[in-house]
């Protein structure tokens, strides 16, 4: 199963979400990247998204987005393909 990676803040409830969404899809461990107690990884998340918004989510080197554009591609039927390559 690819890696995951989630930036997200303490507050979001988009980022509980999308955590419950990949569980539920068999992913098993999320590297939380915490923008609220580091500023210098919002910024990285930024030049790396050109997004502002938690969370902001990639499943092994690909940028999926944040919680819409995750059940989007659940609802698509294109997540756990994406999570198992």
């Amino acid at each position: 199963m690819q890696a995951v990676k989630m930036f997200t803040t303490a507050v979001c409830p988009y980022c509980t979400r999308a955590k419950q969404l990949l569980k539920a899809r068999g992913v098993e461990q999320i590297e939380e990247i915490r923008i609220d107690q580091d500023p210098s990884a919002r910024t990285h998340m930024m030049e790396s998204t050109g997004r502002r918004t938690v969370p902001q989510i990639f499943i092994g080197s690909t940028h999926v987005g944040g919680y819409d554009d995750l059940a989007a591609l659940d609802a698509q039927g294109g997540l756990v393909p994406l999570l198992n390559s």
